[in-house]
């Protein structure tokens, strides 16, 4: 019986580390996710109000997705091997800092985390949309109007303060 109750509070800090970095991961997956509904609904609002703009909207879109699911992986991956590469301490939207040069040593990695890496950098490294910088534009115009944005904005701000309320400590 001893042995038993020692075998089991031993193990408490590894549940409790584990059960940590799932709810890191959650709340990280959350930001994500808020941040990628941002930039869609940008994009639909700049090529509603520009349909010629429609097709760069949806290549903004596209770099933007690749570079938060970089994000993503990243974050989960150094959760799990690496936890001192997030600085969970800081607010969710600082937690990783890739730079060019560390993207681009991701993407010599050989899995998931290498080939999202590689996406990433390949877009980067790509030439710009012909039309982007009238979409940038169209997008400055946008913001510059924040009756027109409310409601996107304020479903953002709502996913952030969720963020922000969940609590990974315990």
């Amino acid at each position: 019986m001893n042995k038993t109750l020692v075998l089991l509070l031993s193990a408490l800090p590894t549940f409790a580390f584990a059960a940590n970095t799932e709810c890191q991961i959650e709340k990280y997956d959350t930001y994500i996710d808020a941040s990628i509904n941002w930039y869609q609904d940008l994009a639909t609002m700049t090529s509603q109000d520009s349909p010629e703009l429609k097709e760069v909207s949806e290549w903004f879109l596209e770099g933007r997705k690749k570079h938060f699911e970089l994000n993503r992986a990243a974050v989960h991956t150094f959760l799990e091997s690496q936890p001192n590469k997030v600085s969970t301490e800081l607010d969710v939207e600082s937690w990783l800092q890739l730079s060019q040069s560390d993207i681009k040593e991701l993407a010599t990695r050989d899995d998931e985390l290498g080939n999202i890496a590689k996406q990433s950098f390949e877009y980067r490294q790509a030439k710009s949309h012909p039309q982007n910088y009238e979409f940038r534009s169209a997008l400055a115009d946008l913001l510059s109007h924040p009756n027109k944005i409310q409601g996107a904005l304020d479903s953002y701000n709502q996913s952030i303060q969720d963020v922000v309320a969940m609590d990974c400590k315990s």
